[in-house]
């Protein structure tokens, strides 16, 4: 059964009654059960399309303000070949933030009403974010560990029951695929050089692990917008499903590194065929959320200061697009006004020019 249009929905609902109501939830829920994509006009039940806003909407947030611990080493860079993939990794970041705003505004929302509430502390990015990058090696920690963890946690909703969300993550997520290499790459060079080199690797590895678990959210027992997202079908694995999946991903990928996970609870569990790991510090992680990390501040301020001094670029884009839709408004009103001239109608019925 396919999702109601909204002229479908507007005409089940004239005169709305309680059944009708419950009939585009009705068909609303068969199409999703069904795989089937909601699309923009589609009807949807106001909870599903908060829940989507909340979820793009942080996801957007965490891809602008996770361009500011990276691009910090940019100028810093080893090597030009170096500093020419942070640069281009940073500016995919870039890119992501603009698909999902783009996403998110199918919904109804605004973009400037997005920001607003990101500079005002109303919503949230990821937690990740908020810790600082203290050396080169935390650069490919970040990408093997947080992108890693962002390519676990986002190749399944490339099958989100939204369809712009969907579509979107399916290029973000091969672009999640080069940083996450580069970022391995990275660490398997510094593991591999001087003793300095792999204590810097180790070192980085030692304070990104925890944090990255943190990113698949909280608990399942203490989620409180994951069972329905998963009834939804806008994502498709719990919380701690994805963490298993990511733990296990990321053990044999260490060994091959030459650098050891700062988890001594971590080992092969034969009965369950997967890894046991240790407890999250989920008050550390609480904390972050609360604004009490590391770079909570540094990153807010950062971003509402960049959003200020990029206010003449909007301004002048706007002013164009006007330009550009007034010049087109002229020249339909002309080409109207020019045909008009051109063709009389004359008593008998007959055109002449």
């Amino acid at each position: 059964m396919a999702a109601l249009t909204a002229g479908q929905a507007a005409q089940a609902t004239a005169g709305s009654t309680d059944g009708a109501d419950e009939a585009l939830t009705a068909a609303f829920d068969a199409a999703v059960a069904a795989d089937e994509r909601i699309e923009p006009r589609d009807w949807m039940p106001d909870a599903y399309r908060a829940s989507l806003v909340r979820q793009m909407a942080q996801h957007a947030h965490s891809e602008i303000i996770g361009m500011q611990p990276e691009a910090n080493w940019i100028t810093r860079a080893p090597s030009l070949r170096r500093k020419a993939i942070l640069i281009a990794k940073v500016q995919d970041e870039a890119g992501h933030g603009l698909y999902l705003y783009s996403a998110a505004e199918t919904l109804g929302t605004g973009r400037e009403e997005l920001l607003d509430k990101l500079h005002a502390g109303r919503q949230r990015y990821s937690s990740i974010f908020n810790y600082p990058t203290l050396t080169w090696a935390d650069v490919g920690a970040i990408g093997w560990l947080v992108d890693g963890a962002a390519i676990t946690n986002q190749v399944p909703l490339c099958r989100c029951s939204y369809g712009p969300y969907a579509r979107a993550m399916v290029r973000i997520c091969k672009e999640e695929s080069f940083h996450q290499r580069q970022g391995y790459e990275l660490l398997l060079a510094l593991s591999g050089g001087t003793a300095a080199q792999h204590e810097m690797a180790q070192d980085a590895v030692n304070r990104w692990w925890w944090p990255s678990l943190m990113m698949f959210g909280p608990p399942d027992d203490a989620s409180s917008h994951s069972a329905q997202s998963m009834a939804w079908k806008i994502k498709r694995h719990s919380n701690d499903e994805l963490r298993q999946r990511f733990v296990d991903i990321c053990v044999p990928q260490a060994e091959v590194l030459g650098l050891t996970l700062p988890d001594p609870d971590l080992r092969w569990n034969e009965e369950r065929g997967q890894h046991d790991f240790g407890a999250i510090d989920w008050t550390e992680f609480q904390e972050v959320l609360k604004g009490n990390g590391p770079c909570n501040e540094e990153r807010l301020t950062q971003r509402r200061g960049a959003h200020e001094e990029g206010a003449w670029v909007r301004e002048a884009a706007a002013a164009y697009a006007q330009k550009q839709q007034t010049q087109q408004t002229q020249q339909t009103q002309t080409t109207q006004t020019t045909r008009t001239t051109q063709t009389t109608v004359v008593p008998n019925g007959e055109a002449t020019a």
